[in-house]
């Protein structure tokens, strides 16, 4: 689902299969709570170490670029 070099890793061995920061074991979900509940990309950083800001920033444009993607097929069906 992600590219070979993307920031996000899924594996059975790590976390159950959750996907994950690559080299971490913090799962994606986890930056999406934390934005989610108001919580700025530093806050999350700072309880997270392990996560670089640029891998932070590589998913979150990853996901937009996904979802604008996303939004122009269903227009493009219309």
């Amino acid at each position: 689902m992600f590219p070979a070099m993307s920031v996000v890793v899924i594996d059975p061995e790590i976390m159950g299969g959750e996907p994950v920061f690559a080299g971490t074991r913090v799962p994606i979900k986890t930056l999406t709570d934390y934005l989610e509940g108001g919580d700025s990309i530093d806050v999350f950083l700072d309880h997270f170490p392990s996560v670089s800001r640029e891998q932070a920033i590589a998913f979150l444009e990853e996901a937009r670029e996904r979802r604008c993607a996303a939004a122009e097929r269903v227009v493009a069906a219309e």
